[in-house]
């Protein structure tokens, strides 16, 4: 069994992510079997989420319901669903043709319940001009960090809405605070307050180290945009960490994306291995 090949591939320009219910009138044993006739290359990554594997009794260890959580005037919502489509591309046309096949085979009698085209803005940047996943492992570390032993992998997802109205209003030293770096030249400061992201999320002050490989693109219109995050690891215990840490539950310090984003769902979702193209779903 291998990876899912999606998983490690290079962030496309364009991206979609779908995410699923399955209503109680549909039988889940029905929804696996399709599952198991989508072809799994490049352009598709799927992931199952709790509600779909104990509906089917599939016991994987770790895999769990995203929880909810709050901290000092943040909080972060839960909005599990049972299944998580990514298709990948060079552009909408290709995300969408390659969601509409996936969903011509899967989608019978599922819901709908979010629905994104997210996109690479410029060198992989957030629309608020910063470097996203500065720190991603890569080769065999990102392998290490992202890929358990049986070739399955954990994905964490969040859809943030920016705004970004309020963020260009502040200095650029207050902008540069919020996320610890400089936004031209993405050189981490020296001064950064303990709310700077970059202190929030460092992977390498967490023990043990919270590595993960982070897949986040911008998405959105004129009325709502921001962040479509995505973070790979062998389990979601380094996420969880991070996540901790930026609602200031290990020291009450709050993230400074808070400042001016907020996450409105989250989910975890694991994505078996495949073998011959196929899902590898007991």
């Amino acid at each position: 069994m291998t990876p899912q090949p999606g998983i490690l591939s290079a962030v496309t320009p364009a991206a979609r992510y779908v995410v699923l219910d399955v209503p109680p009138d549909v039988a889940p044993n029905d929804v696996v079997g399709r599952l198991r006739e989508l072809r799994i290359d490049d352009s598709l990554i799927v992931g199952l989420g709790d509600p779909l594997l104990r509906a089917f009794g599939a016991a994987v260890p770790g895999v769990e319901t995203f929880p909810a959580l709050s901290g000092p005037g943040c909080a972060i919502p839960s909005t599990q669903g049972s299944i998580l489509l990514q298709s990948r591309g060079e552009d909408h046309g290709d995300t969408l043709i390659a969601m509409q096949r996936a969903m011509a085979i899967l989608g019978r009698g599922l819901r709908i319940v979010e629905d994104v085209a997210a996109f690479r803005h410029g060198t992989g940047r957030d629309l608020t001009g910063y470097e996203d996943g500065t720190e991603n492992p890569t080769g065999d570390k990102a392998i290490a960090a992202a890929i358990a032993a049986d070739g399955s992998s954990c994905v964490a997802v969040q859809r943030w809405i920016h705004d970004l109205g309020g963020f260009e209003k502040l200095s650029p030293a207050q902008r540069n605070h919020v996320f610890g770096r400089d936004r031209a030249t993405n050189e981490e400061l020296a001064d950064a307050p303990p709310s700077a992201h970059v202190k929030r999320s460092a992977q390498e002050d967490f023990e043990p180290p919270a590595f993960m490989v982070r897949r986040s693109m911008p998405y959105g219109t004129v009325t709502e945009h921001g962040l479509y995050f995505v973070a790979y690891g062998r389990t979601f215990e380094a996420f969880a960490a991070v996540l901790h840490r930026m609602i200031g539950r290990d020291d009450g310090v709050v993230d400074g994306l808070f400042q001016f984003s907020r996450p409105v769902s989250g989910g975890y979702y694991w994505c078996p291995p495949i073998t011959d193209g196929r899902l590898a779903i007991a």
